[in-house]
């Protein structure tokens, strides 16, 4: 049972984001709706089986399912338990309606929340409520690289904070000449972090070349930084993943690798 339970990194991922929305809750004492957590699981995990059914999937993709469910609860707010419930059901099935050559172009998390978002106005991103501090740094970070490396999607993670952090650096430390405790505390926001290890390495929406993923990673942590600084967007990286996504297919054109496989390689990531 321990031997299956390593060989699969999305037991890892399950495990860490039910960690964190635990910590969340009891810890940090976030407001919590568990009518919103009831409605993001039952109607992701229903919309998951169905979709298993209809197109005779493997059985094993509820999984994929579940990741999408725990980010959902870690990372969305809503006024209604129904908003969730529309947010869980849109993010499953963009999985099976908006597919280019057999392997889908969203990140099913991040679809469900800026379409909700959208199409409500009554949802958003709450960055705040994770706070900071160095136990968070340490806990995400090292849980979230012992994922990612599963699924070697290092690169992803390191490219985009890397680039992240160093026009920030250059804004806050050279041009501004700000504290470096202020730049050190605009990355040890949970919700970011949580992007970066949990959302973008999804192994199955970003790019299959290493070299792909690392000017993908760039031009996300490009645009989100311009969206941050000059034009005070909430939330900026989960928007700016939305609309890059469908570049993906355009990346995986130009540089050829072979597609990340599941049962091949292992893994992890809201999706499949």
């Amino acid at each position: 049972m321990f031997t299956n339970f390593f060989k699969d990194a999305r037991h890892y991922q399950i495990l860490f984001l039910s960690s964190f929305l635990l910590y969340g809750t009891f810890i940090l004492g976030w407001e919590t709706h568990w009518d919103h957590y009831l409605a993001i699981f039952a109607t992701a995990m229903l919309a998951q089986f169905a979709g298993i059914r209809l197109l005779k999937l493997p059985a094993h993709s509820w999984k994929s399912a579940m990741i999408t469910t725990l980010g959902l609860c870690l990372l969305l707010k809503a006024n209604h338990w129904s908003i969730c419930a529309l947010a869980a059901f849109l993010a499953i099935a963009s999985k099976f309606l908006i597919r280019v050559t057999g392997k889908h172009v969203f990140n099913p998390g991040n679809f469900g929340i800026v379409a909700v978002i959208l199409l409500t106005h009554q949802a958003w991103i709450s960055p705040g409520q994770w706070g900071s501090g160095a136990i968070l740094v340490f806990l995400v970070g090292t849980l979230g690289s012992a994922v990612v490396h599963k699924v070697a999607r290092l690169d992803t993670s390191f490219a985009f904070l890397g680039t992240l952090m160093a026009l920030q650096a250059w804004r806050s430390l050279i041009y501004q000449h700000w504290p470096f405790d202020y730049f050190i505390q605009q990355f040890t926001n949970g919700s970011l972090l949580l992007f970066t290890f949990f959302m973008i390495t999804d192994p199955v929406t970003t790019p299959n070349h290493k070299t792909a993923r690392v000017i993908w990673s760039a031009l996300l942590a490009g645009v989100s930084f311009y969206l941050s600084n000059y034009r005070f967007v909430n939330g900026a990286p989960v928007w700016v993943l939305f609309f890059i996504a469908p570049l993906t297919p355009l990346f995986d054109i130009v540089f050829k690798a072979a597609r990340f496989q599941w049962l091949k390689a292992a893994p992890i990531q809201a999706t499949n």
